[in-house]
């Protein structure tokens, strides 16, 4: 057993926290280790803090808690620091997609093409890359052996922005990759007799290999777009692996994109409403138009009323998931939530995110695989070495090992997609690290929705003019933010 300190910032983000305290309690190996949770509202932090412990105590695990509403404080000290924090919130990023549609852009300036996700902003969203960055320069200061777990969005431009700014070793995490497992469970496949691997950038990741017992899965997949495509429907608006989308996606490139990636095609699949039901399916037209974002907020809502009413229920058991339908409100005990509580209420399941695993790898030289966003090095041809992919790897006590890919990309894929999205990631650092506002006009003078010089320049102004973006203005006005470590 190793006992390490982790920091988690942006903790009163709960489903997410209980998912990491619940995999901590399972990792025999961390025993006896240390989560700080730090979050700017202490109201959240109190839930949270809460909810651990008694897991804790229910599991029987010997993992302490603290709590911190200053980030340095909880720096600290750290082995390992997790950082899940949106600046802002979603309140921030509606006002400027409000803004941005007041002038003309569906979906908000941010919606670039192969860049459709709602909350991946990139342009507008200083406040959240200068974030990233005060981070990994206070680790510097406080724990300059640590990791950097990095999850919150953009997580693409965001670790590559940490990389270019910071020594601090950094990788980014996402669970994207697991749409290779909702493929699968629609083609009839069991995961055990699947070789697979997925590469390219976050949110943007193709199924180079698929085998399956042997047999070339894409055989399958082709049989079942034959036989069965026509009668896919969306359970929700994030269900997206087998939509028409992806499959055209699929049958343009000569691979299937995997996870979010179907949600961030061209502008052919999201021109507006009707053309994202189209391909996203009725009755929301995907997770990123109004009515799939909707879903989400309100989907939102009910869990964070689910999570109040556990933590102020004690004598709910968190390890019944039986007792937690019992107490719960029948409208919050949605299929969706179902899944995510019976994880906790296993004795040993965990929550299939990645932090924990990687951690756990590290300290105790248990390995296993994951998908990182890691520095390319080599491992996918025609993407320079400092760009940041996302890859299979495998992780040990000497860290983590590229997987060798084969086979590799197509050179469609790379061309057409990966290199397009990748130089759209090099144009919002360039505006970030240079401050000349030029660079965001003439990013979006680009725009396929701009009908106007002038209607660029009001657009950014609104946005940079709002309370919360001072500092953004700021920085694009002569008085530069401090990217690189002095």
């Amino acid at each position: 057993m190793a006992s390490v300190n982790i920091s988690i910032i942006g903790a009163g983000s709960a489903v997410f926290s209980m998912r990491l305290v619940n995999d901590l309690c399972k990792m025999k190996g961390l025993s006896k280790s240390t989560v700080t949770l730090m979050d700017v509202d202490t109201k959240k932090l109190k839930t949270v803090q809460s909810l651990a412990m008694r897991y804790v105590h229910e599991v029987g695990a010997d993992i302490k808690f603290r709590s911190e509403t200053n980030l340095e404080a909880s720096l600290e000290g750290a082995d390992f620091v997790i950082n899940t924090a949106l600046v802002g919130g979603h309140s921030y990023l509606e006002k400027v997609r409000r803004i941005s549609e007041k002038y003309g852009y569906y979906r908000g300036i941010d919606a670039q093409e192969f860049n459709m996700v709602s909350d991946y902003y990139t342009f507008t969203n200083f406040n959240q890359m200068k974030f990233f960055v005060e981070i990994a320069h206070l680790m510097e200061k406080h724990c300059p052996n640590a990791w950097l777990l990095q999850t919150a969005n953009p997580v693409f431009e965001g670790t590559n922005l940490i990389r270019r700014c910071s020594e601090i070793p950094v990788v980014g995490i996402c669970h994207g990759h697991y749409g290779v497992n909702e493929l699968a469970e629609s083609l009839g496949m069991n995961m055990s007799d699947v070789d697979w691997q997925v590469i390219g950038f976050n949110h943007a990741i193709w199924l180079n290999r698929f085998v399956w017992k042997g047999r070339n899965g894409y055989e399958v997949l082709d049989e079942w777009i034959r036989d069965k495509s026509h009668t896919w429907k969306p359970k929700t608006p994030f269900d997206a692996q087998l939509s028409p989308a992806a499959i055209d996606m699929y049958k343009f490139y000569g691979l299937m994109p995997i996870g979010d990636t179907p949600r961030n095609g061209s502008w052919k699949y999201n021109y507006d409403l009707e053309t994202k039901k189209k391909w996203y399916g009725e009755p929301w037209g995907g997770a990123d138009s109004k009515l799939g974002w909707a879903w989400y907020q309100k989907q939102l809502e009910k869990v964070r009323h689910a999570i109040s009413f556990l933590a102020s229920n004690k004598l709910i058991r968190l390890l019944s998931l039986e007792t937690y339908l019992n107490f719960l409100p029948e409208s919050e005990a949605s299929e969706e939530f179902r899944k995510e509580l019976s994880v906790f209420a296993s004795p040993d399941a965990l929550s299939g995110e990645q932090h924990i695993p990687f951690i756990n790898s590290l300290v105790t030289g248990d390995p296993c695989r994951l998908v990182l966003n890691i520095p390319n090095n080599g491992t996918i041809e025609s993407i320079p070495d400092n760009v940041v992919v996302e890859v299979p790897v495998l992780v040990d006590g000497k860290g983590y090992h590229p997987e060798k890919i084969e086979p590799s990309l197509p050179d469609r894929i790379v061309n057409m997609y990966l290199l397009p999205r990748m130089v759209r990631m090099e144009w919002a650092l360039e505006a970030l690290l240079s401050g000349d506002k030029r660079v965001l006009v003439e990013v979006l003078i680009r725009d396929p929705r701009t009908t106007s010089v002038d209607t660029v320049n009001k657009v950014i102004e609104e946005i940079m003019r709002l309370d919360e973006n001072k500092t953004m203005w700021e920085h694009y006005n002569g008085n530069k933010f401090a990217f690189y470590s002095t």
